[in-house]
């Protein structure tokens, strides 16, 4: 198979966004397109690079995907924790279990209230959110994960006598990595939209708030522009973490959907 015939199925799916996008300008540019709550294609891609070069999208890519680490980093802490402490223990699952269901169905962005009148406007507010909401994946799926391991190697491990710690170390987290590494990807996701959602609501800084302030100042240009790189931005996030787990976990991601 030639490389042409590879990239086929990918030029195909360019053509009807492409497409669209061309039939819009066409059409912006007949009707003599004057609002200001949508803009021509070619606006959007002059604002977009306007707001790259001057550093202003690059400022607030960073502050975001800042809030986004660190609430993954928590979230997945938390939710690898909690995952595993329920699943190795029955008695506790059970006693947990009814506190566990009233939290998880909270939606994350109804906290936004709460959290500020604990820590105020800024950072501390969008990654404890991003944090919340993150950690429900991770919980679940690596909780799901733990029962499904062979009881076999709890037998074995018992057998040779190694602790709680060497037992999760040696057995446990070989066998569920897979899945709590599709959890990671799932966590990443949805911390993206929690957190643009907090700045577009509570904190002056980020790519939301890059979008507010586009639209105050009446710029639909610029507005689509950060929308379409909010996009890019999680599309871009979503493919490097399946190359990690293909590379990783070959025999897991053959099974997932390539983004």
């Amino acid at each position: 198979m030639t490389a042409l015939a590879r990239q086929l199925p990918m030029m195909r799916g360019f053509l009807l966004p492409v497409s669209i996008v061309v039939v819009a300008e066409v059409a912006g540019r007949l009707t003599g397109l004057d609002s200001l709550t949508v803009a021509l294609p070619s606006h959007i891609v002059v604002a977009l690079g306007g707001a790259l070069a001057d550093g202003s999208l690059v400022q607030s890519t960073a502050e975001t995907l800042l809030a986004v680490a660190a609430g993954v980093a928590i979230g997945t802490c938390l939710g690898l924790a909690l995952g595993l402490l329920l699943g190795l223990s029955r008695s506790l699952d059970r006693l947990l279990a009814a506190l566990i269901e009233l939290l998880r169905p909270i939606p994350t962005v109804a906290l936004i209230p709460l959290v500020i009148l604990v820590a105020g406007l800024g950072f501390a507010t969008e990654i404890t959110i991003v944090a919340f909401g993150t950690m429900w994946p991770v919980f679940v799926i690596s909780r799901s994960a733990i029962l499904g391991v062979e009881p076999r190697l709890f037998e074995v491990a018992e057998a040779l006598g190694f602790s709680w710690l060497q037992r999760i170390r040696k057995f446990i987290m070989p066998s569920i990595a897979p899945r709590v590494f599709l959890a990671f990807r799932l966590a990443v996701g949805f911390a993206l939209i929690i957190a643009v959602t907090v700045e577009i609501t509570t904190n002056p800084l980020g790519l939301g708030n890059a979008m507010v302030v586009a639209q105050n100042a009446l710029n639909p240009a610029l507005t689509l522009a950060v929308l379409i790189w909010i996009g890019f931005i999680g599309w871009a996030l979503s493919r490097l973490l399946f190359e990690l787990e293909r590379f990783a976990f070959p025999a897991a991601s053959s099974l997932g959907a390539k983004p």
